[in-house]
């Protein structure tokens, strides 16, 4: 019986049939755009309203717009006017700042971009790199816009304005406000009481005030509560206004990462003789950012958009200062171009960001797939 079933043939494999489909584009159209009825009909009522639209807004934005000239020219074309944004691109970039010290708010952007392009990099994705490089970039940039030092001419804040101003908003918020909302969401789940309290409260409290009450307290009300001649920078106020909001928000999804790890694996590295702060920052906390990801690059992009409340306080961030910008009688017409400018920017940035997050949860996954 055992000789015949050693010599019995093996069963042949089944061949499978080729794909039926002669493009991979119709694969990806039916799995992505037609692979339900609803998504279907969105897909055509998405198709047909570009259908409708789409050749207007390229006729008005490209084909009959005009690229360069003065505003009788734009007056006199049937199409967009792009070429304020070649008037006025200096003051909407960077707001009431001196003209001639704009060169400084250039070269400060550079610096930004760069320390950006080396954040992408896994190699300098280790805190103890990543933090003085950030707050070293932002010790950098402040140096630049303020002056005063190093033979550069003093420039208040009260003048700053346009991109560098968002940039610096935005690089305060998430350098100051992600390490505090790392210890709010583990103070949270701490197991003493006293600091479990005073960490609800303030989130809690915090998350229920509107980010315009925030600045509101910051720049009006804080200074009631200094002694007489003490006075902090209102820029530096906002700030800490800002990031203290952004931590409060995040918390709470750094708190839902640190749920979802399992216990057992906290047992274990109790066991095996690590300490509260070896297991949170070698165990617990990367697997938590890991799952959080999502919601942290949410909160981020959040943030960045958030710069535009300061216009209630008085600076003049790019939002802001498009708006002043465009009381000109001569271009004011031609707002919607200048608007839809600043919107590219605010897209790109967001965008970059998004897909940028995308391709980091694609590497921490490697080699946890299924």
């Amino acid at each position: 019986m055992t000789e015949t079933a050693n010599t019995a043939s093996p069963k042949p494999r089944q061949i499978e049939p080729p794909p039926l489909e002669k493009v991979a584009a119709l694969r990806w159209i039916h799995q992505n755009l037609f692979n339900s009825p609803l998504n279907s009909m969105i897909t055509v009522v998405v198709g047909l309203g570009l259908i409708f639209t789409l050749p207007d807004f390229i006729r008005w934005g490209l084909l009959e717009s005009v690229w360069s000239g003065t505003h009788e020219v734009c007056r006199a074309a049937t199409g967009a006017c792009w070429a304020v944004i070649g008037e006025k691109h200096r003051p909407m970039l960077f707001g009431v700042y001196p003209f001639e010290e704009h060169w400084r708010l250039i070269l400060a952007l550079v610096i930004y971009l760069a320390v950006i392009a080396m954040t992408l990099s896994p190699a300098f994705w280790k805190i103890k790199i990543l933090m003085p490089l950030w707050i070293g970039n932002l010790a950098v940039t402040l140096t630049l816009l303020w002056g005063g030092v190093f033979g550069l001419a003093p420039v208040d804040s009260d003048q700053w304005g346009g991109l560098p101003l968002t940039m610096v908003l935005f690089s305060g918020t998430i350098v100051f406000g992600s390490p505090l909302s790392v210890l709010l969401a583990l103070g949270r789940r701490s197991h003493m009481p006293g600091v479990k309290s005073i960490c609800v409260v303030f989130i809690e409290s915090l998350r229920g005030v509107p980010l315009i009450t925030i600045l509101f307290v910051a720049v009006n009300v804080f200074p009631l509560f200094l002694p007489v001649g003490l006075e902090f920078d209102k820029l530096l106020r906002v700030m800490v206004g800002m990031a203290i909001f952004f931590a409060c928000y995040q918390a709470e999804v750094i708190r839902g990462g640190l749920q979802a790890i399992p216990l057992g694996q906290i047992e274990a590295a109790e066991a095996l003789g690590l300490n509260y702060w070896q297991l949170m920052s070698r165990i617990v906390l990367p697997q938590a950012l890991r799952i959080c990801l999502p919601g942290l690059v949410n909160h981020i992009i959040a943030a960045f958009k958030n710069t535009s409340f300061v216009l209630i306080i008085g600076l003049f961030d790019i939002l802001t200062a498009t708006t002043a910008v465009m009381e000109d009688p001569l271009w004011r017409i031609f707002f919607i171009e200048a608007y839809l400018f600043v919107a590219l920017i605010y897209f790109c940035f967001c965008f970059a960001l998004s897909r940028y997050s995308q391709l980091v949860e694609r590497w921490l996954t490697e080699g946890r797939r299924l």
